[in-house]
């Protein structure tokens, strides 16, 4: 196997005998693909018969793109690759460690789910190698590694658990180009601009902001992401970490900080449009419609980088990163979530699959068909299959941090609870240190 994928990439399209080979999305060698990175790890990886599982959170579309990129580690390598998703895979993947029915690879969206399963010694620590690694090709490097390290029953310490691949992006603000052009309103690059784009465009006649916070039963969700997005723009990232530990109580006041600020934007009902009680019911999915309305109900919208899927279909629309604070001078740091792999069951083909996801080819790949975002600052952005992935890219790669949404990473009684419901609290009071104060009384109750 080996000795015939070293023949180029030509001849790996040709001649390699997989049905997966046959069926790859694109076609070997062709287009602007960093091919180079392919045959090279193909010609120093051959595990002909090797049988790998991976188990994940991604089914429907996710499943057949992610499928689409294992194609290719099959056709270089020979190995036989089997994934299987679900959508309960966070319970499934617990009661697999507990059964003994642990995939080779699981695909781990929550890095405490990562951390747990490494403390209980189910993942094989990737080494300071991989850790180097990452911190040398991704951009926010050292972000990273923090957020993969944790305690390894296997390595008796701290050990990076897992690679991350696959990332989605919280910090944006969302608007439509024909009226910021017609206005002649140009993108802020600093929070102290953004503000004074929003005075503006009061002046002007117009409702600066769309939020909307309702989400059913998750209620509050949207406003912890404006309260994690302003921690990381007005704290260092050892405090936000430490409000995310509650190694720093949630009543203090970096965190009652963020809350205000949270308030000065969606309490204020001439920058809204709304009442507070009006935000708290009105539904996220609906929030942005005002952006399309001629003339424009409001003119931004801070949401992640899935909204779009809820725009109306006609919709021109465009982001600008949600900038940081001149005057706190704390980087680019970027707000989002994604996923890390983890050795479940060590072997040379799982250590070569990790491998396979250091190439710039496995993310170029999956960048060319459909929603992926990567840090990997060796990929040709140009592969982006449309402008829009392309914009969030570029902000993953001028990130001098990332940190993943603080309330995933929380006891899901905070996390997806006291914190989203001390939000609309919030809303409705107005008063930021008694709802911290309350969600910190929770966190108390739980310990």
């Amino acid at each position: 196997m080996k000795n015939r994928l070293m023949a180029g990439a030509a001849g790996l399209a040709l001649c390699a005998g997989s049905a997966a080979a046959q069926d790859l999305v694109f076609p070997v060698g062709e287009g602007d693909f960093n091919w180079a990175s392919y045959e090279s790890f193909a010609a120093e990886n051959d595990f002909d018969g090797a049988e790998i599982t991976i188990s994940g959170p991604w089914i429907g579309d996710d499943l057949d793109l992610v499928t689409s990129v294992i194609d290719y580690f099959e056709a270089a390598t020979g190995a036989t690759v089997a994934y299987s998703g679900s959508d309960s895979f966070e319970s499934e993947i617990r009661r697999a460690s507990q059964t003994g029915g642990l995939p080779n690879l699981a695909v781990i969206p929550q890095p405490g789910l990562l951390a747990d399963l490494a403390a209980a010694g189910h993942v094989a620590p990737l080494g300071e190698e991989t850790a180097s690694w990452i911190r040398d090709n991704y951009a926010a490097g050292q972000s990273w590694v923090d957020l993969a390290t944790s305690a390894n029953e296997q390595a008796g310490g701290e050990a990076l658990n897992g690679f991350f691949y696959k990332v989605d992006v919280k910090s944006l603000v969302w608007y439509s180009p024909p009226i910021f052009d017609e206005l002649g309103y140009e993108i802020p690059t600093t929070m102290e601009e953004l503000v004074g784009l929003s005075e503006q465009a009061l002046a002007d006649g117009f409702t600066p902001w769309c939020i909307g916070i309702g989400s059913e039963g998750a209620t509050g969700w949207p406003a912890t992401d404006w309260v994690e997005d302003i921690m990381l723009r007005t704290q260092p990232l050892e405090t936000y970490d430490a409000w995310v530990a509650n190694d720093i109580p949630f009543s203090s006041e970096p965190v009652v900080n963020a809350i205000e600020l949270f308030g000065s934007f969606a309490r204020n009902e001439e920058w809204t449009g709304m009442s507070p009680a009006e935000i708290v019911a009105n539904d996220f999915r609906n929030a942005p419609d005002g952006l399309f309305q001629f003339p424009p109900d409001c003119l931004m919208h801070k949401q992640a980088s899935f909204i779009p899927t809820f725009f109306p279909e006609d919709a021109e629309f465009d982001f600008f990163y949600f900038p940081p604070f001149e005057a706190e001078d704390l980087g680019s740091p970027v707000l989002g979530a994604g996923t890390a792999w983890a050795i479940t069951d060590d072997s040379d083909a799982t250590r070569g699959f990790i491998e396979f996801l250091k190439t710039p080819i496995a993310h170029e790949l999956w960048m060319a068909q459909s929603g992926f975002l990567t840090p990997h600052s060796g990929v040709n952005t140009d592969l982006y299959a449309n402008d829009t992935l392309k914009g969030m890219g570029e902000i993953l790669l001028s990130a001098t941090s990332f940190r993943f949404d603080a309330s995933d990473l929380m006891p899901s009684e905070i996390g997806a609870g006291a914190f989203w419901t001390g939000m609309v609290e919030y809303m409705r009071s107005g008063d930021a240190q008694a709802e911290a104060e309350s969600i910190q009384a929770a966190w108390d109750a739980i310990k």
